[in-house]
Order: structure tokens, then sequence, then C-alpha cells
């Protein structure tokens, strides 16, 4: 018979320490920011259409 391979853990072993490593010195963008930045360049994005026509 064959063997079965037990790769779950060893797979998932890379992410587990990749996410276990953020560190405190590592950069902080709170989540409002992201959204703030994002509708912000929704905003630009639009009136640079509405305005400009190529």
């Amino acid at each position: 018979m064959a063997k079965k391979k037990n790769e779950g853990f060893h797979s998932s072993a890379g992410l587990i320490r990749y996410y276990d490593a953020e560190e405190k010195s590592a950069l902080q963008i709170p989540p409002w920011f992201v959204i703030a930045l994002s509708i912000a360049t929704m905003i630009v994005i639009t009136t640079a259409h509405l305005t400009i026509q190529l």
C-alpha cells in the first residue's frame, strides 16, 4: 500500500512563522487610513474622468 503523506503541518509552517514574525518596529497603518485613502483616490479619479475629456 502507498503511504499517506502528512503535509498539513509542513505546508503551513512557513505561514505560521511569517505571521509570528511581526515586529513592534514595523510600520503600522490603521484600517481607517486605508479606507480613507481608497475613498480619496476614487474621488480624484472620478473627478479627473469627468473633467478631462480625452
